[in-house]
């Protein structure tokens, strides 16, 4: 087979460069998805306003690092951007649904951890609350922990779309 033939073929098989990887970016990512970030006054001269991540950079950084090994422009094109940023985001908001600035016990913070599902049923007297927990577990045979957010979905929508090959409308 000759080498054109070869690059061709891969091309449209949709298959990665070797070594491929994207570029995102973290101040990207915080322009992307503000609702990452708050507002910090910094005093001066002329105060201005700092753009800080609600998830702590050594993390920030290893999502970022899988979504540019994972999410790689030639697959994903023009939407390779916004698709970068839904990896990210998924991977925040699971991590933030988790966070603590510390635990008084390993009972509070194995409870951190815990899953819930869609309350079912709530009561006020006497306090009952029970989960529906079917949803998530029907929902991870297929596609895991990326039913867990809306960006989890979202991303798996257009990996879905983009995977999905070509496509004849008449």
């Amino acid at each position: 087979m000759s080498e054109q033939f070869h690059g061709l073929m891969s091309a449209a098989a949709n298959m990665p460069q070797p070594g491929e990887l994207g570029t995102y970016t973290k101040d990207m990512f915080l322009i992307d998805f503000p609702q990452f970030t708050k507002k910090q006054i910094i005093q001066g001269e002329e105060p201005e306003n700092q753009v800080i991540s609600l998830v702590p950079d050594p993390m920030l950084q290893v999502f970022i690092n899988n979504a540019n090994a994972s999410i790689l422009p030639s697959r994903y094109g023009e939407i390779w951007r916004y698709a970068a940023g839904l990896y990210v985001a998924h991977f925040s908001a699971l991590y933030l649904k988790t966070y603590s600035d510390g635990s008084a016990t390993t009972a509070r913070a194995a409870a951190t951890g815990q899953q819930t599902g869609l309350v079912k049923e709530a009561t006020m007297g006497d306090t009952t609350i029970s989960y529906d927990n079917e949803a998530i577990t029907e929902a991870s045979a297929k596609w895991g922990a990326w039913n867990a957010t809306q960006y989890g979905q979202q991303l798996v929508t257009m990996a879905r779309m983009i995977g999905m090959g070509g496509m004849y409308v008449i």
